[in-house]
């Protein structure tokens, strides 16, 4: 269960998400069966240890989900436990553990706001087992619980593609495949859409450990190749699932492309098409994809600029997508089937929409209703010369890993400055060394630890802005230190 921390009722009967009508004959997708008798007796194994202790830090307070080979359940982390995580369980395999480990923690030293972020690794043992852990940042929805239900709509769509796109581009930019993109790893973290990171693995590297193939999975994967075209074969897949809740059918081994259903949007299929060309070579890449939905501007695969607001209220949305939502609006962005609270009209949006986030897709749809009109007496704009600024605060601080064998090298102290962009999210977007001091080695220890800070954002004018800080660490032979200090705004 590569990435996914909840499932679907369909899903933990074995069943994929699929409708009754899905159209038959050679078809893509894998055959529907009932859970076997394994994964079940492990289902009920996993459950049974809700209430233990992992590494002695991580509580198993609820089972989330898994498979016949790992599960995943909440847990906490931090100081005081006071931030909800998710810990996923795997079996220690020596032949494949260092693999493994090295794997997440590349995809630790990633950040995007699109993308989950992996907090803690390790092996630990539970009983008579040898496991590795991964502590991770906890969804509490995923796309598969909703389109069992019902298809998204265009305009869904339109606002759940591009933080695809984007966090894709930055993988692919980065020389990473996400090699399991279907909806259970498109996932909502209170209000923004993220991708699992989990899966992560390098381009062109082997597909390692045989597993049975996925209607998701691309032709290639049949030769263990894992390409970023194979990102854009999945990608197609699902597209196409979230709009019809079919899959595309191939008939015969000399199709070139699978035939798409006849319920398919037609501004959709021209994307779908040239995601799903059997050759990989012949797909569009996701650069392509970015260029045609969003032609008037170029994606940026390195970084978020520090000052693009990529956070989303999720009571407001942007003046076009209200117009085009209308009813859909007043559930706000969110992936429940709960009722929201109205949203304001487009009068009362910010005066520069350019700026606005890509936001997450309202997912499920609510009771139609009329939105009420905005009072901008009750709720008076700020006077363009007010600038009032709230400094920013330090959530999350990551002091360095230093192994002992290198402290032990530390005469006096080792300081090191490193310059952080934080978006107005509270995410690092950028870290940079102001000083990197005498030592390469700590030099880079420092910016590894900068990059998984999180911060709470500043404010002007009662709005959250990037801002840049100063870390300035200390090494020592018995201890580091780190004072933080923001610069702006």
């Amino acid at each position: 269960m590569e990435g996914s921390q909840t499932e679907t009722p369909a899903a933990k009967t074995g069943r994929l998400s699929a409708p009754l009508d899905t159209p038959r004959g050679h078809s893509l997708t894998i055959a529907l069966k009932p859970m076997s008798v394994q994964v079940r007796e492990m289902t009920e194994i996993w459950k049974q240890w809700e209430g233990e202790v992992i590494n002695g830090e991580f509580h198993l307070r609820e089972y989330l989900g898994g498979t016949d080979h790992s599960a995943v359940f909440l847990t906490e982390r931090g100081q005081h436990n006071q931030q909800k995580a998710a810990i996923k369980l795997i079996p220690d395999d020596p032949y494949n553990t260092k693999r493994q480990l090295s794997r997440w923690a590349a995809a630790a030293e990633l950040s995007h706001p699109h993308l989950l972020r992996l907090f803690q690794m390790g092996r630990c043992q539970f009983g008579d087992r040898r496991l590795l852990y991964l502590v991770m940042e906890y969804a509490q929805e995923n796309l598969s619980q909703v389109l069992p239900q019902r298809a998204l709509t265009p305009p869904e769509l339109e606002d759940m593609l591009p933080p695809l796109v984007e966090a894709l581009t930055f993988l692919h930019g980065k020389s990473f495949v996400h090699g399991q993109l279907k909806p259970s790893n498109i996932m909502a973290v209170n209000d923004r859409l993220k991708l699992s990171s989990d899966g992560l693995r390098a381009a062109g590297e082997p597909s390692g450990v045989p597993r049975k193939q996925s209607v998701y999975d691309p032709p290639e994967m049949v030769d263990g190749n894992v390409l970023p075209a194979g990102d854009v074969w999945s990608l197609g897949i699902t597209l196409v699932e979230a709009l019809t809740q079919r899959f595309p059918v191939l008939d015969g081994a000399k199709q070139d492309s699978p035939a798409l259903p006849e319920t398919m949007p037609p501004q959709y299929t021209d994307i779908a098409r040239h995601c799903l060309r059997r050759e990989p070579t012949l797909r569009w890449t996701i650069d392509e994809i970015a260029a045609r939905i969003k032609p008037e501007s170029t994606v940026v695969a390195d970084s978020i600029p520090a000052k693009q607001n990529t956070s989303v209220n999720w009571r407001y949305v942007a003046p076009v997508v209200a117009v085009v939502l209308a009813a859909l609006a007043l559930a706000g962005l969110k992936l429940r089937a709960r009722h929201a609270e109205p949203s304001p009209t487009s009068s009362s949006a910010p005066a520069h929409p350019q700026n606005k986030p890509t936001p997450a897709p309202a997912l499920m749809v609510p009771k139609v209703a009329q939105a009420e009109p905005a009072h901008p007496s009750k709720s008076p704009a700020l006077s363009p010369t007010t600038n009032a600024v709230v400094k920013g605060a330090v959530l999350e601080q990551v002091l360095p890993d230093v192994p002992p064998s290198a402290s032990d090298t530390i005469t006096g102290t080792i300081r090191v400055r490193v310059r952080v962009a934080v978006d107005a999210a509270g995410n690092v977007s950028e870290a940079t060394l102001d000083s990197r001091g005498p030592s390469k080695y700590f030099a880079n220890l420092a910016l590894r630890a900068a990059r998984r800070w999180r911060f709470k954002p500043a404010q002007e004018n009662g709005q959250d802005v990037a801002s840049e800080w100063m870390l300035n660490f200390g090494f020592k032979n018995t201890s580091n230190t780190v004072s933080p200090r923001e610069l702006s705004p």
